[in-house]
């Protein structure tokens, strides 16, 4: 066999060594078919092209690289020292490529393929745990990855397509997403035992005005609602404390060191008193939210439509 010689291609200026190789990669495959059987006419069978085509596409290949890959033997054909070298590699890359891609089928298996869940670390305790008991009765080989973290955060993963679905509070108001809410919840008034107020059943936000806060850092969700409903009972909370977890913020305040607004406890801490807030209506909506437009995969859309099913059944109500 006769290999066609063709003066080295001009490459545009602005396309580097990762350009090269993607142009490359269907004359690489071809390569590796003609390297393993040793033989170009069966390698073209195999590969369901004419034997001219395949020899041309070597030829080119050469070329490109500008040593010789392969050498006739009579009707077949044998490795160059160069050839070697390239095929190892060609064969990683390769088994690599189709690992790849059937990562890429397992994560979409409708029954068996990989959610990713972005959530609020108060819905961690309770809500969560229950959404994902009862979708795996029907879903049970459906894998998770599950991912707690504040709103800004989750919203920031979830456009970089880090996370598949958000469980939020507040909901998003962005054109590049999609949310639906799902449930409210009431948020308390948590104070120490021995606090002036802890006599009472309700108050009005007003009437601590003047105490220290507990409250999580700025860009969680909780924050924004908290400074949101300070704001609209006429004052801004001074924050004496701030943390991540809102069972660090009950430690808080059980031990003295200031109020919280916070959702209520599963089981009541020793030291803290909750207390009902009348004005204003302390509640915050916990939603679902996606990007707008992106297709998800069986597994996350099953998931999803689950989640949404529930709505207004999301959260234990007092």
């Amino acid at each position: 066999m006769t290999y066609e010689s063709s003066s080295q291609p001009t490459r545009p200026a602005e396309l580097g060594p990762e350009a090269d190789v993607v142009r490359l990669a269907p004359q690489l495959a071809e390569f590796a078919a003609v390297a393993r059987l040793e033989h170009v006419t069966q390698a073209a069978q195999l590969l369901g092209m004419p034997q001219p085509t395949l020899s041309r596409a070597i030829a080119r290949l050469e070329a490109e690289l500008g040593v010789d890959l392969l050498a006739r033997q009579g009707r077949a054909v044998r490795l160059t020292r160069a050839g070697r070298l390239l095929l190892g590699s060609v064969e990683r890359a390769l088994a690599e490529l189709e690992r790849g891609a059937e990562a890429a089928r397992a994560e979409a298996d409708p029954e068996a393929g990989r959610v990713a869940f972005g959530f609020l670390h108060t819905m961690g305790t309770d809500a969560v745990p229950a959404l994902l008991r009862g979708f795996r009765a029907g879903h049970p080989r459906v894998r998770f990855q599950l991912v707690q973290d504040y709103v800004a955060a989750m919203l920031e993963r979830l456009r970089a397509g880090e996370l598949d679905v958000c469980l939020v509070s507040p909901l998003p108001n962005a054109p590049d997403l999609a949310a639906r809410p799902l449930d409210e919840q009431r948020l308390h008034l948590a104070v120490p035992a021995d606090h002036r107020l802890a006599g009472r059943r309700r108050i009005r936000l007003a009437e601590v005005a003047e105490e220290p806060w507990v409250a999580v850092e700025e860009g969680y969700g909780l924050r924004m609602i908290t400074d949101g409903f300070c704001a609209e009972a006429g004052f801004v909370p001074r924050i004496a404390f701030e943390g991540e977890e809102a069972e660090t913020l009950r430690g808080l305040v059980a031990a003295g060191l200031g109020v919280a607004l916070l959702p209520p406890a599963l089981v009541p801490r020793p030291g803290v008193v909750e207390l009902e807030v009348t004005a204003p209506r302390t509640r915050r909506a916990i939603g679902l939210a996606w990007v707008a437009g992106r297709p998800l995969t069986p597994p996350v859309a099953a998931f999803r439509d689950f989640v949404l099913s529930r709505r207004g059944r999301l959260l234990d109500h007092d």
